[in-house]
């Protein structure tokens, strides 16, 4: 647990997450729209250590509001985790893109997004302290086995929502060899999934 941690949540129905974060040692601040939430971080970014923000609001969607805190010179690295019930992987993926950190998927389950949040902190805090040493980005891991180029292009379009089907034509290939090239990503990023294997390239800037 990340004691005394500032989380801003972000979300139209706040109570339950309002409510459980500070029993386990988190300081939470709560917004019920995109547009509050920027004002929020634009008075007072270097106060807010990690966003929880929900995709489904009013006034401003949780995709757009990501779009403008990455926009913003003070809030373009801060940590944030979306909140989604819009359990389609592809939507997902083009959130990763787009800078979210994480996600966790609606109905979830409280111990799960404990996890996730203190891994996005731990990681917030580690890169942070590498930076001031050597201002160098994560590297990749030396236990991951580099991928080639044809695979990055493969992760790359992957990583912009793109379909097996819209891949393979967009390269000139066939569904199969598509997924043969996934199979191989997945398995030297030790992955399971498209948007795991996304999350991890662009944590590691191994996409565009």
């Amino acid at each position: 647990m990340d004691d005394f941690s500032k989380i801003l949540i972000v979300d139209d129905n706040p109570k339950y997450l309002s409510e459980a974060l500070p029993l386990y040692g988190y300081t939470v601040q709560v917004v019920t729209n995109g547009i509050d939430a920027l004002k929020v971080l634009e008075e007072n970014s270097s106060d807010i250590d990690l966003v929880l923000l929900d995709v489904m609001m009013p006034q401003m969607d949780g995709w757009e509001t990501l779009k403008n805190i990455r926009k913003n010179e003070k809030t373009k690295y801060l940590p944030v985790i979306m909140i989604t019930a819009v359990n389609e992987e592809h939507k997902i993926v083009s959130g990763l893109k787009h800078g979210a950190d994480d996600y966790v998927v609606k109905p979830f389950i409280l111990p799960n997004l404990l996890a996730r949040i203190e891994a996005v902190l731990r990681r917030s805090k580690w890169q942070e302290e590498k930076n001031k040493k050597n201002g160098v980005n994560i590297e990749t891991n030396g236990d991951i086995e580099p991928l080639t180029e044809r695979e990055r292009e493969v992760l790359t379009l992957v990583a912009k929502g793109k379909s097996n089907q819209e891949i393979a034509e967009q390269l000139f290939v066939r569904d199969v060899t598509v997924k043969t090239h996934l199979n191989a990503i997945f398995k030297k990023l030790k992955v399971k999934s498209r948007t795991q294997a996304v999350l991890l390239a662009i944590q590691m800037n191994m996409v565009g």
